[in-house]
């Protein structure tokens, strides 16, 4: 188990490495290659490690991967010179700086930019990101991105497909046409962390990895200064402020714990400072995001010493100014969960009869979970019954369908 968790933890961390790295050595026409050749080093190393871990399993992984790329290239009839140029000689010494750090690093942000290359679909962009940097699973993206999995697949086929028909190479966009492709990479990096923080997996609540995948990835993009900018360092500070509750979502028995009950003493508060830095940092650039906006939302529940001591009144605020920019059902459900806090069950009931469940796809038991609370709120405890069974039957993680199990009986005997 413990062998596992470690191929689990280096498959987040070196996936999109080692994807980017040979990506820049073998071409973007091989793509399709290098990640089934990342996949297989992955499924021989969770073979081979079941006794024994290597003493230095990211080495292993970085030379096993190499190989195997370079193995199915020749299964495949590809260019045996510029192979051969690559494994042997003098060339071999350049081929290997390509694995230190700063080079990895330079592979990473080429691969991400070029995920969001304007030559591809939009709605193909992120999927293909999500799939090359994080190391998603076409369930994983659907639950991200709240699609069908058939949907994310035929995205990133055409995704794929259009890089070889459009002949896009691996490499950074010009100074005028970065700030927009900037802010698709930093919506990919938005959404792995969401996974990571709130997880569709079946068994996992939290998955920590992503999480920190997420900072490492933000991180990254905030160390080159042309990248630099106010969304760039409010995302990391709304990604540090998430990441301070982290250890207070799940307790021992990996059972979801709300807002209202996690122990706050056990928040970490470095990271609180460091987000706030970030925040700091974001005020001297004159660009404002929907990040900005949220980080302001979790600095709030940051702030409060209790959940009965929170601003709801100053959250609803932001919240309303967060739809004036980003009109979406997750935004407006946010909300209403914000009016019932502050008891204005009217306005909550008329937002929620104006959503449209369809737009939730999987994320709809939310949905039913909060009308569940609305008509407990108002004393319909049959009615939040009811709610509550329907969003246990369409809540597709089993951590949560036991919170919620649990929240159904608490409610059964009053």
């Amino acid at each position: 188990m413990k062998n596992q968790q470690l191929i689990d933890h280096l498959f987040r961390h070196q996936y999109g490495k080692m994807v980017s790295i040979l990506t820049r050595i073998f071409g973007l026409a091989n793509l399709e290659i290098i990640e089934d050749a990342v996949q297989d080093t992955f499924a021989k190393a969770t073979v081979l490690w079941r006794t024994k871990i290597p003493e230095n399993p990211e080495a292993w992984f970085t030379t096993a991967s190499k190989n195997r790329v370079i193995d199915l290239l020749r299964k495949v009839d590809a260019d045996k010179n510029r192979i051969k140029k690559i494994s042997y000689g003098p060339s071999a010494i350049s081929f290997n700086n390509l694995f230190e750090k700063e080079e990895i690093e330079d592979s990473e942000l080429r691969m991400i930019f070029t995920a969001c290359h304007p030559k591809l679909n939009t709605k193909d962009q992120i999927a293909f990101a999500l799939k090359t940097i994080g190391g998603f699973s076409s369930n994983e993206i659907a639950a991200a991105l709240l699609l069908k999995p058939e949907t994310v697949k035929k995205r990133l086929t055409r995704a794929r497909k259009a890089i070889n028909e459009k002949k896009i190479n691996f490499k950074f966009p010009s100074k005028n046409k970065l700030p927009e492709r900037l802010h698709s990479v930093l919506e990919v990096v938005y959404l792995i962390f969401n996974e990571g923080f709130h997880s569709n997996h079946q068994k996992l609540l939290v998955r920590k990895e992503l999480c920190g995948e997420a900072l490492r990835l933000t991180k990254l993009i905030l160390s080159k200064e042309e990248l630099r900018c106010g969304t760039s360092y409010a995302l990391f500070g709304l990604l540090c402020f998430h990441s301070a509750r982290l250890e207070t979502k799940v307790d021992e028995n990996f059972e979801s714990i709300d807002l209202k009950n996690q122990d706050r003493s056990k928040w970490y508060f470095p990271l609180v400072e460091l987000g706030n830095q970030a925040m700091l940092k974001a005020a001297d650039y004159i660009d404002y995001s929907t990040y900005h906006i949220e980080a302001a939302i979790a600095a709030e529940h940051l702030k409060a010493k209790s959940f009965e001591a929170t601003n709801w009144k100053k959250i609803l605020e932001l919240y309303q100014e967060l739809q004036q920019v980003q009109n979406s059902d997750i935004v407006s459900l946010s909300m209403s969960i914000v009016l019932i806090q502050l008891n204005k069950n009217q306005e909550a009931l008329e937002i929620l009869q104006n959503l449209k469940t369809e737009n939730l796809e999987q994320r709809t038991y939310l949905y039913y979970g909060v009308m569940a609370k609305y008509y407990k709120s108002i004393g319909q405890i049959k009615k939040a019954v009811n709610y509550l069974d329907i969003a246990i039957e369409k809540v597709p993680n089993q951590v949560e369908k036991n919170y919620l199990i649990k929240k159904r009986d608490r409610l059964i005997v009053l």
